[in-house]
């Protein structure tokens, strides 16, 4: 199935792999498959839907928009190497060898543009949860198969200096500063209220510097613009604190 790459300065920090009949939401809410946390882009920016065979990207009406190619576009087929940019992040689109995608099957696709375009358009505001009206009737819920347990990658960070134990990094997004709602809590009179925060991919930890006169550090390299992939025993500084990241294979029982 084709990737999609998650690009800032050109230099790739996550992959995500597309499936058929799921959607790929994008924005800067933690419930997103690829979290984007800049203030340039809306906490439900855009997302990647699968059409048969194909991917439509489509914007939900963010506030400053997104451009694929640099065109601004409210939806668009994908291709073999468009560029999806939003804010000044970079989403490259991309079939493997084996499957790409016919030059005739993407001709029909634009002729019908117009159309889908409209169609995803009246459909945005079904992406938010609904209450169902009382007149209507109730589904008859289908039988659920049991899932069987699985076994998956987490995220850990274990304390060296400055506190005690580990942390899983079960969120999306793990905030990390000296508010009280920070899910890693550090003090210090030069600390930012959010200094930093790790997002979880499909594939991996992204850790990102926020605000703060106190800038982190990953492995002695001081992290200000620039977000980095954490990989097995890197060592995250902030002020006092030192913590150790880590990765664990754990089972995951079904609901």
């Amino acid at each position: 199935m084709p990737i999609v790459t998650l690009k800032f300065k050109n230099d790739p920090i996550a992959i995500f792999h597309l499936e058929k009949e799921r959607s790929l939401k994008i924005g800067r809410s933690n419930d997103n498959d690829v979290i984007i946390n800049n203030l340039a882009v809306s906490g439900y920016h855009a997302k990647i839907d699968s059409v048969g065979d194909a991917f439509v990207f489509v914007d939900l009406q963010s506030k400053n928009g997104s451009f694929v190619n640099e065109k601004l576009v409210s939806s668009h087929w994908l291709q073999d190497g468009d560029v999806i940019s939003i804010g000044k992040h970079l989403l490259v689109f991309t079939y493997t060898d084996e499957e790409s995608l016919p030059v005739n099957q993407t001709s029909k696709m634009d002729k019908t543009m117009a159309m889908d375009t409209s169609h995803y358009r009246s459909l945005v505001q079904k992406s938010m949860p609904k209450k169902t009206p009382r007149s209507m009737p109730k589904e008859t819920p289908r039988p659920v198969k049991q899932a069987k347990p699985e076994k998956r990658k987490w995220g850990f960070l274990t304390y060296l200096a400055g506190g005690e134990g580990h942390i899983r990094l079960r969120s999306k997004l793990t905030k990390i500063g000296k508010d009280l709602s920070s899910d890693i809590i550090i003090k210090g009179l030069t600390i930012g209220k959010t200094v930093a925060t790790i997002s979880r991919t499909q594939d991996s930890y992204v850790f990102s510097y926020v605000g703060g006169l106190t800038k982190p550090r990953v492995n002695d390299q001081k992290i200000t613009e620039e977000p980095v992939i954490l990989k097995e025993s890197d060592i995250i500084d902030i002020g006092t604190t030192k913590l150790q990241f880590g990765i664990k294979m754990v089972t995951i029982k079904p609901h």
